[in-house]
């Protein structure tokens, strides 16, 4: 478990990817003047990068030294205002855009080979015929397996123009030969609603990984299909989600709220004030809803639970959210690469803000989850302070509070024992799911054209299968002990074999049968019910 500590902080700083931004991005060649200081300051950095490049004694590589200097600038105004190199850039582009274009598989690079984990459903390689456990050994006669083969480069051949087509080269290991497959690339979807399902007659689920672009449509297609399914309740789940686009996140908000309810307020430099409403009635305005929210919901998510909240409209539950208030813009350099700057802060409808203090340097911002820890917070509601000056009241009367973060109606502690840690770490770590690829490659003739709902019901777990993944997990260096965990450890291997079998729906769906969050959810439901 050495390798935990070092884990959590990675966690949470994926909740600074995202963040919240508005949509509209500056261009470097038309608003230079507008933008950048004086010319002799701009002058003065590109004189020095100038004299490095000619005169230094050694060669270096001036755009590294470009990529440190905008990180330095950057690092001095907030921790949110992030420079993304051109490297970085397309991937960061495409999760906002929603969709990338591609082939559509999920794979590993295992034994140093490209293995489908499963072809996206309704994508161009599930059309074409590549299956999981498929090998893809080469693209347009470009060999694509051995020591030196890199996730990122894979990406470059499997990726491409639309409508452009591409020759795999397959084996496929169940028939023992390989097939020459075409596929043409389209565009495929990086889909925002991880799960969407009944948790019972009338209570609906959603969970939602982001604001992109796309998340708007696909919550609203869920929404509808749960509602076409009899549902009257929601839990909306938030937990992990780092935000995105400001207009998304007012989107989804107006599908609970009444026509010109306030929704968002935002304040500039220039002290310039903006007033976001719902717009329409919403098609969830008179249902009943939960949403759940933890230590890594950020921003846009932030924006959700708090206009929410402010509007007395559902119960808030789990820990308080990440303590994201600022807004970023995002401008090219005009070399692909690009620089998200924070260029207002936003304002929940009774007027607090909830960004976390920064003054005190990234490293101190960054350690907050620590803090929490430490104090108790992640365990006990009442050892989360607030100063009497950030309370807020709702038009019925609910005190809330601003200052860092949402925090809950309800608080659901998180479980900080050595077991239940070791088990987050290991089920998101590779070799949890390396283990459950090279189970499927030896069982799959077991699990062919078995249907979600069997196997939820009849597919266990057994105790070999949780000894063999210890050992493995040994076999990795990860000293693991879950004795007092063998329950959990079945639940979540399940969970990943549901996922690489069938996808995030399905387990989303599995691990949620015992989640401490829906079993608070339930239980409120039926004290509700009783009061009745």
């Amino acid at each position: 478990m050495g390798n935990q500590k070092k884990y959590l902080p990675l966690w949470i700083g994926l909740a600074l990817a995202a963040g919240v931004f508005i949509g509209s991005k500056l261009n470097f060649d038309d608003n230079t003047e507008k933008i950048f200081a004086t010319k002799s300051k701009k002058d003065k950095l590109n004189k020095l990068i100038d004299y490095i490049d000619y005169e230094y004694v050694d060669n270096v590589n001036t755009d590294s030294i470009v990529d440190v200097t905008v990180n330095g600038i950057l690092e001095n105004l907030d921790p949110h205002s992030v420079y993304i190199p051109k490297s970085e850039y397309a991937h960061n582009a495409d999760d906002m855009r929603g969709a990338f274009i591609g082939i559509g598989v999920s794979f590993y690079i295992y034994k140093d080979t490209i293995a489908v984990i499963r072809s996206i459903e309704g994508g161009p390689a599930a059309q074409a015929g590549i299956k999981g456990g498929d090998r893809i050994l080469y693209a347009d006669g470009k060999k694509l397996f051995g020591e030196l083969v890199q996730r990122d480069s894979i990406s470059n051949y499997l990726k491409g123009e639309i409508n452009s087509k591409v020759a795999l080269d397959v084996y496929r290991p169940s028939e023992k030969k390989v097939l020459e497959i075409k596929v043409r690339r389209k565009q495929v979807p990086l889909v925002s609603v991880d799960a969407s399902y009944k948790l019972d007659d009338d209570l609906g689920y959603i969970k939602l990984n982001r604001f992109s672009e796309t998340t708007f449509k696909e919550f609203e297609n869920a929404l509808d299909n749960l509602k076409d399914q009899g549902i009257k309740k929601l839990v909306l789940d938030l937990r992990d989600n780092p935000g995105g686009y400001i207009s998304t996140a007012e989107r989804v908000v107006d599908e609970f709220l009444e026509k010109d309810k306030l929704v968002l307020i935002t304040k500039n430099k220039s002290g310039d004030i903006n007033k976001s409403y719902a717009t329409r009635r919403g098609d969830f305005e008179h249902g009943k809803l939960y949403v759940l929210i933890n230590e890594n919901s950020a921003s846009a998510s932030e924006i959700v639970a708090g206009a929410l909240q402010d509007n007395d409209k559902g119960t808030i539950i789990g820990r308080r959210s990440f303590g994201k208030g600022l807004v970023q813009r995002e401008m090219s350099l005009g070399d692909g690469s690009a620089v998200r700057l924070t260029i207002a802060r936003y304002y929940t409808p009774t007027g607090r803000s909830i960004q976390r203090p920064y003054g005190n340097g990234n490293d101190t911002y960054y350690s907050d989850y620590e803090k929490r820890y430490r104090n108790g917070e992640l365990i006990h509601a009442d050892s989360i302070k607030v100063a009497d000056s950030l309370k807020y009241v709702t038009p019925k009367g609910k005190i809330v509070y601003g200052g860092g973060g949402i925090i809950p109606d309800v608080f659901v502690p998180k479980d900080t024992s050595v077991e239940n840690e070791t088990l987050q770490y290991v089920s998101r770590s590779g070799f949890m799911s390396y283990f459950i690829f090279e189970y499927l490659e030896k069982n799959r003739s077991l699990f062919k054209g078995i249907k979600f709902n069997d196997f939820r019901k009849n597919f266990k777990v057994d105790d070999n299968l949780s000894k063999e993944f210890i050992e493995y997990a040994k076999f990795n260096e990860a000293q693991i002990n879950l004795s007092n965990y063998t329950e959990e450890l079945k639940r979540t291997l399940k969970a990943n074999i549901a996922q690489q079998l069938f996808g995030p729906n399905e387990y989303e769906i599995i691990l949620n049968e015992t989640d401490p969050m829906l079993l608070k959810v339930l239980e409120l439901e039926a004290n509700n019910h009783l009061d009745k």
